[in-house]
């Protein structure tokens, strides 16, 4: 594994001032459940945190989603006494998109998967993100092809022992028809229990990332769009100290994405930009991704965005080292992003509940959403509801900066 860290030569000049309110926009990755899930999920993980680090002040909202069912918001007023930031949280939803392609019949989806899986080969880009990550393409995507690959050939096998009852010569179209049928019906009968492992939701993940690389997905191109005209609108009417833009897993490119046009809609507005657990290369190193590409190399170039990245070697579903400013071709002539940091999951989950997660891929990679059990420089709340900026947190990092002394009262 290449140097995890990296500080960008050009960065912008230090922005030191203090945060009262924050506007920060959550864009989740590729998940179906998100409309329900990132309420729930802070409101719980804030409140471990403020139990284990004696943070007396913190209050959330309850959620409200917009009419149009594409946002939903809560706020959180949170910190020590005295020094209170009050944060807006803003979901960007895309989940419907995520829906429709877990919905597509059992055979589509296979056949879509062994065609990417076959196109990435063949293109290269396969091989170059063993490269970079042999345990995240072990995840994505072969995890799911080699367990439907099995699940497919133990029910031919079946199909095969029921031509034999019923008479069918073996190579005949009978029998052929009753494997095939064999085969998929297996396949459908086991996917609950697939799904619990996540299996048709990593299949389609990769099914999208190859699609939107390859210039596809208009629908998601369009989302995209719609999510920058609501951070260019935001930023003419909210009056925030700073505006944050947080993208997990498959969101963290988003945000990129959605930063990018941000840039060219509002020329000279400041973003901050957090990026959890991404997954960059999985789209950006298809050789069809241009548009993608320089999406990034924008928002890299751009002094008016700070851009702070935190990967994780124990996250399987992350590339840990891989720099956007480096990897992707010759650099800008300026590189002003982004910050690279490391999360250090050692250091801040204890080791009882380390021991236990680190062989399931999918609880290492939100942990970068889970309250601390210890204190660290990489801490989720003090990001987003402290009153320092991104930068400044990032470069001069506080070890726990919400965490309040046992008698203070706010």
């Amino acid at each position: 594994m290449r140097e995890l860290g990296f500080t960008p030569p050009d960065l912008a000049p230090d922005d030191t001032r203090l945060i009262e309110r924050r506007h920060a926009f959550y864009v989740p990755g590729y998940d179906p459940e998100a409309r329900h899930r990132y309420h729930a999920l802070f409101a719980r993980e804030l409140g471990r945190y403020a139990a284990r680090f004696e943070m007396r002040l913190h209050h959330v909202s309850p959620l409200v989603e917009s009419a149009d069912r594409r946002t939903q918001t809560w706020t959180v007023d949170a910190g020590l006494a005295g020094r209170r930031t009050a944060t807006t949280f803003e979901i960007l939803l895309w989940d419907d998109m995520v829906r429709r392609d877990m919905a597509r019949p059992v055979l589509a989806s296979l056949l879509l998967l062994l065609l990417s899986v076959g196109h990435s080969l063949g293109t290269g880009t396969l091989l170059h993100l063993f490269r970079l990550s042999r345990r995240f393409a072990g995840v994505i995507p072969l995890y799911p092809l080699v367990v439907s690959s099995i699940l497919l050939a133990v029910g031919a096998g079946i199909g095969s022992g029921l031509t034999r009852l019923v008479g069918q010569p073996a190579g005949s179209w009978g029998a052929i028809l009753v494997a095939v049928a064999a085969a998929l019906g297996f396949v459908q009968l086991a996917m609950p229990v697939l799904d619990r492992f996540f299996l048709r939701q990593l299949a389609n993940d990769w099914v999208f990332k190859w699609q939107h690389g390859n210039g596809w997905r208009e629908d998601y191109t369009a989302c995209l769009d719609a999510m920058a005209a609501r951070v260019a609108a935001r930023i003419d009417a909210d009056g925030a100290d700073e505006i944050t833009l947080v993208g997990h897993s498959s969101g963290a490119l988003a945000v990129v994405e959605v930063a990018a046009r941000v840039i060219v809609l509002r020329p000279g507005a400041r973003l901050s930009l957090l990026t959890l657990g991404a997954g960059l290369p999985l789209v950006a190193l298809v050789p069809r991704a241009a548009r993608v590409r320089a999406d990034i190399a924008a928002v890299v170039a751009c002094d008016r965005v700070v851009w702070a990245e935190y990967q994780a070697p124990q996250d399987w579903m992350n590339f840990p080292g891989f720099n956007p400013a480096r990897d992707l071709g010759p650099p800008p002539a300026r590189v002003a992003n982004p910050l690279i940091r490391s999360a250090r999951f050692r250091e801040i989950v204890d080791p009882a509940v380390y021991r236990r997660v680190r062989r399931r891929p999918f609880r290492m990679h939100f942990q970068f959403l889970f309250a601390n059990d210890r204190p660290g420089e990489f801490d989720v709340f003090a990001l987003l509801l402290g009153p320092r900026s991104l930068r400044d947190r990032v470069l001069a990092p506080d070890i726990v900066p919400l965490r309040e002394p046992a008698g203070s009262h706010p």
